[in-house]
């Protein structure tokens, strides 16, 4: 019976997350190297931070994601580097990732406040397929791996980040190199075939008054073969120290998909999210996802975990606080 549910889960986390392949986190705003390389380096300080997802709990088989990362600067600023691991679980399926990050940080005004990026990634993804969570309808089918079967395969990413004292904006892609070695190798008989992700981004700091500023942002993520993700969110920041706040994350059409089914449930979720400086250089940061579409009664929300921290060092470049 378990393994009856995990296949039933596969076929609804396709639904739900309609051809969206890559992993998703709700609170990336608090770290943008997870969805753009030319992030690397933007807080100018050494900087390690980890995701851990639980979504929809109380299914079985359902997504589960860990990630971490770590980066800083090199030659005065100019150059951003970071290096990330990443592994994804899924049913039967599971997905690691390792990527290598550069940033060339280019100065828009005399002090360096301001920058403009160009980003790329270099790493290999590894696919797995667990056949001995499967429960085959005709046994001895040649599909279905006996045991695990496992692949790897080179990846790239790219992307373009601009950030001043007020202001942010990037676009990426990744996904540039993996899905086609995979379909030149016949992988795709038991491993999903990667598409472009594309992602575009942008949020600003509004001040409010006194210890009060609001971090409105969205994110905008195709990978033209689903519908067209949008997270729209609204950060308050207290006192330099708590950030609360909330996103809104639906379908959008911003070009014609006649191959989509016309019909589909443009609600995705609702998210809470915070996230304090427990010590100067210490945040924790924690998120739930309430479902909007058909998995709502069956999911017992979505959990997200981040914790991010800051090294110490004798010599700091920063002028001015980094929001994004």
């Amino acid at each position: 019976m378990k393994r009856i549910i995990i296949i039933l889960v596969v076929l609804l986390v396709a639904q739900a997350a309609k051809s969206q392949q890559d992993a998703q986190y709700s609170q990336y705003m608090f770290n943008g190297i997870y969805i753009n390389p030319a992030y690397a380096g933007y807080r100018e300080q050494t900087n390690l931070h980890s995701f851990y997802r639980n979504q929809w709990t109380g299914i079985t088989g359902s997504p589960k994601s860990l990630s971490l990362a770590v980066d800083g600067i090199a030659n005065e600023g100019n150059v951003g580097l970071a290096f990330q691991v990443a592994s994804d679980r899924l049913g039967a399926q599971s997905n690691l990732s390792a990527y290598g990050n550069y940033a060339y940080r280019i100065r828009m005004n005399t002090d360096g406040t301001s920058r403009l990026a160009f980003g790329v990634g270099l790493g290999v993804i590894q696919n797995a397929l667990h056949g001995d969570m499967l429960d085959p309808r005709d046994p001895g089918d040649q599909y279905i791996p006996l045991g695990t079967e496992r692949e790897m395969a080179p990846d790239a990413r790219a992307g373009v980040y601009y950030a001043d004292d007020r202001f942010y904006a990037g676009f990426s892609v990744d996904n540039l190199i993996a899905q086609y070695a995979i379909k030149n190798r016949n992988m795709g008989i038991n491993f999903p075939i990667p598409k472009a992700h594309y992602y575009l981004t942008a949020g600003a700091m509004l001040p409010l008054g006194y210890g009060l500023q609001l971090k409105p942002s969205f994110l905008l993520k195709d990978d033209r073969g689903g519908p067209t993700s949008l997270d729209v969110n609204a950060l308050f920041l207290l006192g330099e120290r708590i950030w609360l706040g909330a996103s809104y994350r639906t379908a959008v059409k911003l070009y014609d998909k006649a191959y989509l089914q016309r019909d589909l449930d443009k609600k995705n979720a609702i998210v809470a999210m915070a996230e304090i400086f427990a010590a100067p250089q210490l945040r924790i940061g924690y998120a739930f996802d309430y479902s909007l579409n058909k998995l709502q009664p069956y999911s017992g929300g979505t959990h997200e975990i981040s914790i991010g921290y800051y090294f110490k060092q004798k010599k700091v470049r920063m002028k001015t606080p980094r929001y994004f």
